[in-house]
């Protein structure tokens, strides 16, 4: 379905979870998610992979060895990574993962292609992984209670979508981009219930969902979303109070001012707009030292 016309059509929905859910699936086409529903019911084929990440990235190249290495020892087996025009060495960077089968590595170039991107994965890889987390290369997922992001995901079977909380991360001072890991230079963060950090990511069950609905949230065609608690998610998360206690995702938004500045060079991914300086102001949030 045309995408205005789904924002017409879910912009009547008062309850926002609920329009959010509706926009995806309109975006995605009513009778492409009922023929999804019937391949997936016919497929048997049990998932070779338990979790994977998908991600777009340009010129991320200097994070990928942390964020890739961090994320595996975590449980993760297996990474997409969409180049979107990179010209940093990202393939370069990415070719002894690829050698070794753990990132699988498109190009992917033009213009606002987050969405597609990730409508991209979900088809090729709906009947390889049990879960998919859809997160970027400044994101990283911490597990708070479990010894591994896959025991958590063993407690949340049955469900479509689990949404985590961010917890931003500032620049702890820093002007210039040093020596050493993201997580190792960075660790002042904002106070667990800022405003920010009412924002989430998805991990996925692949077959119980159609698309991304925009960056944080996922369109369900069964099953429930459900917070790291396990409780069925009821209200948009904008409206709600973050939880950081079981599983979180540490968001390194800026870094260092002089990394900002390469980021807010490059663009974003699922606009045309280029981030104002004001935007390092508002995520320069160093409150509370790890």
């Amino acid at each position: 379905m045309n995408k205005v016309l789904a924002e017409i059509i879910a912009g009547v929905i008062p309850h926002k979870h609920t329009r959010n859910r509706w926009r995806g699936i309109l975006r995605y086409g009513i009778i492409n998610a009922w023929k999804l529903k019937r391949r997936i019911k016919e497929n048997h084929t049990e998932p070779e992979c338990y979790l994977a990440v998908c991600a777009i990235a340009k010129n991320e190249g200097p994070y990928f060895k942390e964020w890739i290495e961090w994320h595996m020892k975590q449980g993760v087996e297996k990474f997409y990574i969409y180049d979107n025009e990179s010209t940093d060495g990202t393939r370069e960077i990415l070719a002894p993962y690829v050698e070794s089968g753990v990132v699988e590595y498109h190009y992917f170039p033009g213009r606002r292609r987050q969405l597609a991107a990730y409508d991209d994965c979900f088809e090729r890889h709906r009947f390889y992984a049990r879960w998919l987390a859809v997160i970027a290369l400044d994101e990283i997922i911490v597990r708070i209670k479990y010894q591994s992001i896959t025991q958590f995901l063993h407690r949340m079977e049955g469900n479509a979508v689990v949404e985590i909380n961010w917890l931003v991360y500032g620049s702890s001072g820093a002007r210039t981009k040093t020596e050493g890991g993201v997580m190792q230079r960075f660790r002042k963060h904002s106070l667990p219930e800022h405003k920010l950090n009412t924002h989430v990511k998805s991990i996925v069950d692949l077959r119980q969902v159609c698309c991304m609905i925009g960056c944080h949230e996922a369109a369900r065609i069964s099953g429930e979303a459900v917070d790291p608690s396990g409780k069925v998610i009821k209200t948009h998360f904008g409206d709600r109070k973050p939880q950081q206690e079981v599983i979180r995702i540490n968001h390194y938004a800026i870094k260092s001012y002089e990394e900002f500045l390469a980021k807010r060079a490059r663009g974003r991914a699922r606009t045309n707009s280029i981030r104002d300086v004001s935007y390092f102001e508002q995520y320069d949030l160093n409150d509370i030292e790890d």
